[in-house]
């Protein structure tokens, strides 16, 4: 039924149980998982601000840390990995930096993506619920076709 099975991970528990239920999904159709994280940008003060050599300092500074956390995230996501391989699915990394929702699209179209699974933590139901999900999970919802699981962390805890 599935082919690409996407879980965007954060690297918290909360990711880790979205993984379960994607490994469950994969188990019974073969799938392969892409494991995802997106490094949120560091924010940049107004350029005009600064001088042509504090500018060069401060984007080289960002560049340098938002590749510290990528790999620091690589690393991480090599745990999750292992966990599908102990189940004998096939997974991969990929890790990027920008807007959580922009990347996981973009994935989601460049992979060819066929259930995206995810966490989300509210607890309203109907209705209700999707018109407050989180930012990232509601902008998901709303531009792509693919299904999405979202996994109500607090029933799973």
């Amino acid at each position: 039924m599935y082919n690409t099975i996407l879980v965007p991970h954060a690297g918290t528990p909360a990711g880790d149980i979205a993984l379960k239920h994607a490994i469950s999904a994969a188990k019974s159709s073969s799938a392969k998982i892409i494991l995802l994280h997106v490094v949120e940008q560091i924010p940049r003060p107004p350029m005009f601000a600064l001088s042509s050599s504090e500018q060069k300092k401060l984007l080289k500074n960002i560049h340098i840390a938002d590749e510290d956390f990528r790999r620091g995230m690589i690393s991480e996501m090599e745990k999750r990995v292992k966990i599908c391989d102990d189940n004998n699915i096939k997974a991969s990394i990929t890790v990027t930096i920008g807007l959580a929702a922009d990347e996981i699209l973009k994935i989601i179209k460049k992979q060819k993506v066929d259930l995206v699974v995810m966490a989300k933590r509210r607890k309203l139901k109907g209705l209700k619920s999707l018109l407050t999900l989180g930012s990232v999970s509601r902008k998901i919802v709303e531009n792509t076709a693919c299904p999405i699981l979202l996994v109500d962390i607090e029933k799973n805890e």
